[in-house]
């Protein structure tokens, strides 16, 4: 008998839920926390109201898992990327920030500046969190690859680098007028940081 955790139900409860928090997700970006109604949310879903409210009891409730959906969900893409051995280390990075940052580009609505400021009241460490994650892991796809020994002289470790391209990644997220020209600007950024490897080679 197949358990709870691989059941064809709950495998179409986790997809609506998916679906739930990815149109959530759209409806935040766009109006940001405090003009964001729940039946906005409903709307965007293809859903009932009482349907929503059956999976997220309150407005709170829905951005918490919203945020956690989305943290979780870029970090697993991003750390794919960075582990897919078929790619040149240049590729994995910018596909690795581009899943983490790259895919919300142009997604933000006039509307949503309250982001920030409700989400660090709500959900405190939580992106920090996942922040933090996602450039250990950077860091280490960066001292395998033998570019941190390129840059031995400099004093440089694997997580400053990885830092800067992750403040290059967020410049970018908001100078980028769409998701295209922000691949382009991190194809950029990650090639000048792996030029040590080609001068090795």
């Amino acid at each position: 008998m197949a358990s709870d955790s691989t059941s064809p139900r709950r495998s179409l409860d986790d997809a609506r839920q998916r679906r739930l928090l990815d149109a959530a997700l759209t409806v935040f970006m766009r109006y940001g926390y405090r003009k964001t109604s729940m039946d906005e949310v409903a709307r965007a879903a293809q859903v009932s109201r009482q349907g929503l409210y059956l999976h997220f009891a309150t407005k709170e409730e829905l951005f918490r898992a919203t945020l956690q959906h989305t943290v979780e969900s870029s970090l697993a893409a991003a750390t794919a990327a960075l582990g897919d051995s078929s790619l040149r280390l240049e590729a994995r990075l910018v596909r690795a920030f581009d899943e983490t940052t790259g895919r919300y580009v142009g997604m933000m609505g006039a509307g949503a500046s309250d982001l920030a400021e409700v989400g660090g009241e709500l959900v405190g460490p939580l992106i920090a969190r996942y922040e933090g994650l996602f450039l250990d892991a950077v860091a280490k796809v960066l001292r395998a690859s033998g570019l941190v020994a390129a840059y031995k002289a400099t004093g440089l470790t694997a997580r400053q680098l990885a830092d800067t391209l992750h403040a290059t990644a967020r410049g970018l997220k908001y100078s980028s007028t769409n998701r295209e020209a922000f691949v382009a600007g991190m194809t950029v950024a990650v090639r000048a940081m792996c030029a040590p490897l080609e001068e090795v080679a």
